[in-house]
């Protein structure tokens, strides 16, 4: 029985993380600079679209840090 089912039984290996775990810790490593920028460009230059835009992303960074996304 278990040679029949062994070859459609697919591994789980939690040592490798999956896809989305890749992209949100790319996205954690990309946001940092950006928002860094983001903060300058508003400070010297405010908008209602750079501050709009400095918190979308600030709530999107941390979401991701905390896990929450």
């Amino acid at each position: 029985m278990k040679r029949r089912f062994g070859r459609f039984h697919h591994h789980f290996h939690p040592k490798r993380p999956g896809i989305w775990f890749q992209i949100k810790a790319i996205c954690i490593q990309i946001f940092l600079p950006l928002i860094c920028f983001q903060l300058l460009r508003t400070l010297l230059l405010p908008t209602t679209f750079d501050i709009v835009l400095l918190t979308l992303m600030i709530a999107f960074y941390l979401s991701l840090k905390l896990r929450i996304i």
